[in-house]
């Protein structure tokens, strides 16, 4: 497990690269696995793709980009069906940022 440092997270790229990848790739299985997989690979290609996780003293957090749902053009599904799936997949990513940086108390 790596060490975290606040501080090095303004630099997630260069400084935690390998890591953000093995959480959003697990939050992608575990999403992929319970919800429909055209649902979350279209969210996760067509959102995620630009998404940003951040660290801040609340923990980690997942900023979109602008009107998510005006990006999704792969796939024809219903507002509600769309907020849950997607809330759910960011959630999932938070967490796993936690548990790869040893931070889910």
């Amino acid at each position: 497990m790596t060490e975290f440092d606040p501080e090095q997270f303004e630099d997630k790229y260069a400084n935690y690269f390998p890591e953000l990848q093995k959480a959003y790739k697990n939050a992608f299985e575990r999403m992929n696995d319970t919800y429909d997989s055209e649902l979350v690979h279209a969210i996760d290609q067509q959102i995620l793709n630009e998404s940003e996780p951040f660290y801040d003293e609340d923990g980690f957090y997942v900023e979109l980009p602008e009107d998510p749902q005006e990006r999704l053009t792969a796939i024809v599904v219903d507002d509600e069906k769309f907020d849950a799936v997607l809330s759910t997949y960011v959630e999932e990513i938070e967490t796993e940022l936690r548990r790869v940086f040893g931070l889910d108390d």
